[in-house]
């Protein structure tokens, strides 16, 4: 009897000390984004003044390293694309209708949390509208954003996402002048991980 409850005693040790797996990750493994967003903004100094704009689209990414980086800077690189099927300015003078796409998203995410991923991220692409943007100069542009966002995850591989970014609208010299705009824009959407 005192044998078997050593043994059980030790079992019961052994197990105390195995540790417990540790937890998955989201993006763990370099998965695929694919995301729908909306959003709009402000035109703030610096550019054309009293536009107003609201766009929505569709975002593929993918997860390219591992995980890198020292305690809370520690997180890993990713690359997205938007495709913008609308862009709307509304602007002086004539309103514009427009779609874009963005190629060149470069984010960094910063993985310490499981349930909360910041984010920092550079991009650009070109944008098509039906009329000028700012009005009297092209209607082919070009932009370009800086931008901070966060994955509030709510399900293994699902998060609300949510943004802010400063952006610039320009035709790079297309057209004369070129007076751009810049805006504050803020973006909430839905992503996926696989």
């Amino acid at each position: 009897m005192k044998l078997i409850a050593l043994v059980v005693l030790c079992c019961g040790l052994a197990a105390a000390q195995t540790p417990s797996p540790t937890p998955s990750k989201p993006l763990d493994d370099c998965p695929w984004e694919l995301g729908e967003w909306f959003g709009g903004g402000l035109s703030v100094p610096g550019g054309t003044k009293d536009v107003r704009i609201v766009n929505l689209g569709i975002r593929l990414g993918k997860v390219l390293t591992d995980d890198h980086g020292p305690g809370f800077l520690r997180g890993n690189f990713e690359w997205a694309a938007d495709v913008i099927p609308l862009y709307y300015l509304h602007q002086p003078l004539k309103n514009a209708f427009g779609g874009g796409f963005n190629p060149v998203n470069l984010k960094w995410n910063f993985t310490h949390s499981v349930h909360a991923i910041p984010y920092l991220e550079l991009g650009g692409g070109v944008l098509f509208t039906n009329t000028e943007v700012p009005a009297g100069t092209s209607t082919v542009n070009f932009l370009t954003h800086g931008g901070i966002g966060l994955h509030l995850f709510v399900r293994p591989n699902q998060a609300v996402t949510i943004n802010t970014r400063f952006e610039h609208i320009s035709n790079a010299g297309l057209a004369t002048p070129n007076p751009g705009i810049n805006s504050i824009q803020f973006s909430a959407g839905w992503s996926r991980f696989r």
